[in-house]
């Protein structure tokens, strides 16, 4: 019998109608074995997710402000479930244990680990399944780094030890101390992926509320066709560009192991979603896989003439922004310029700073600030071997009145970046979709 491990998200697990369709969908195939979840989200608009009440909570015992009416509602949530699901299973101990934990003083990130943990119990005791406990065997050092090593092994020991299991998404701990680290918000859909390498599944099944990726933003493109299938290095560039649907640091324990993640739809759990797998084994006679942005950016020029024959050049200017604790995202460069594209919000209190280290240490001609650029990635692997796609995107964002002020291809050729301003990001991501896909 094969390995899947199926993790479900906030929405999944949000009460006991849920719920029973999680049960559904891992009794309807005896390879689930592992499951991983998520807090219990909103239910509807305007309800609140369980870990921001266990935020609130946590802020409200900070300043001295009662706090019980809080988690009276996060335990209420628990308790609705279990009783409308006829769930055996008591969880006054774990309630007792927080509300100690938070009159002691505890780590915020103890707080907003208590959803996860309270969902995988209340999920485990459903299914008829094992508890397992990420707590010591996800693993982070001093510095809050994953040690993604010994997490394998210390995952791979533990759930060998289980046929079936629940797992809690989103925290471990520092391996030195015991002390409960989290991941980043989304660090559900990474949990999935370290326990699908550590039981070297065959699949990894995300369910969430979407039926897998879309091409576009639908909030931005009016029905934009689904993605059937796409590579890690493709997904990890839409991710990064602003594609929301999986984590995108989930992508590389699966992709270590050569293990395929399939994106599904709780609600529709008939429909086949995005399957995500590796390149060497990725085929789509596509030329565009999907189109994703994200602003505002800020783009400082440096000019300087014969500036492509001063050794050193591009490192100083870098040092200048690691100096600082800034990154960055593109460097496109001319025979005597470059330029750094930083988002807005990570120089907009260092901008003078930035302006005079270069002007410190680089010497310029002169220096440009461009505020307020929306940067749009048009991804796929058919990019690279395409004539015309450039051409293509000029032409629709200029049919459209649209001027261009960045356009870069990637050095892995699956990529090409365009910069419109901000005020065009809705309009120029509409006519690039048109172009290649209407």
């Amino acid at each position: 019998m094969g390995v899947k491990v199926v993790k479900f998200g906030g929405s999944s697990v949000a009460d006991g109608l849920q719920l029973a369709k999680v049960k559904e969908i891992i009794e309807s195939d005896p390879e689930r074995r592992y499951v991983v979840v998520s807090a219990p989200g909103k239910r509807f608009d305007g309800d609140s997710k369980i870990t921001d009440l266990l935020f609130m909570c946590k802020a409200h015992a900070e300043h001295n402000i009662p706090y019980e009416q809080l988690l009276q509602v996060v335990t209420d949530r628990y308790s609705a479930i279990k009783y409308n699901l006829n769930i055996d299973v008591d969880l006054e101990d774990a309630y007792k244990e927080i509300k100690a934990q938070m009159n002691s003083g505890c780590s915020e990130d103890y707080v907003a680990s208590r959803g996860e943990y309270l969902s995988a119990i209340l999920v485990a005791a459903y299914l008829g399944y094992d508890f397992v406990d990420t707590k010591r065997l996800i693993l982070f050092d001093g510095k809050g780094r994953l040690l993604a090593e010994e997490t394998n092994e210390a995952l791979s020991e533990e759930l060998s030890k289980h046929e079936r299991a629940v797992i809690p998404g989103f925290y471990g701990s520092i391996k030195e101390s015991d002390e409960i680290k989290v991941l980043s918000r989304g660090g559900s859909d990474v949990t999935g992926s370290l326990v699908a390498r550590a039981v070297n599944a065959d699949i990894y099944e995300n369910w969430t509320d979407v039926s897998g990726l879309l091409m576009a933003d639908p909030r931005v493109v009016d029905d934009p066709k689904p993605i059937e299938n796409i590579s890690y290095m493709e997904l990890r560039e839409l991710s990064y560009m602003g594609a929301s649907v999986l984590h995108e640091e989930a992508v590389f324990p699966v992709r270590l192991s050569n293990i395929p993640i399939n994106i599904r739809n709780t609600n529709a759990p008939e429909d086949p979603g995005t399957i995500i797998t590796t390149e060497k084994d990725y085929k789509n006679d596509k030329v565009l896989s999907g189109i994703a942005g994200k602003q505002p950016f800020t783009v400082i020029t440096v000019y300087k003439n014969m500036m492509n024959k001063e050794v050193g050049f591009v490192r100083r200017a870098l040092a200048v922004l690691e100096d600082l604790g800034i990154s960055f995202d593109h460097i496109p460069t001319g025979i005597d310029s470059l330029s750094v594209v930083i988002e807005s919000a990570a120089v907009e209190d260092h901008l003078d700073e930035v302006i005079d280290a270069f002007n410190h240490r680089l010497h310029p001609d002169e220096i440009t600030v461009v505020p307020d650029i929306a940067l749009i990635a048009v991804v796929g692997m058919g990019l690279s071997h395409s004539v015309g796609v450039s051409a293509k995107i000029t032409k629709a964002l200029a049919d459209a009145g649209i001027n261009i002020r960045m356009l870069n291809q990637g050095t892995s050729e699956i990529n090409v970046i365009i910069g419109v301003e901000s005020k065009d990001f809705k309009a120029a991501t509409r006519a690039i979709y048109s172009a290649f896909v209407d």
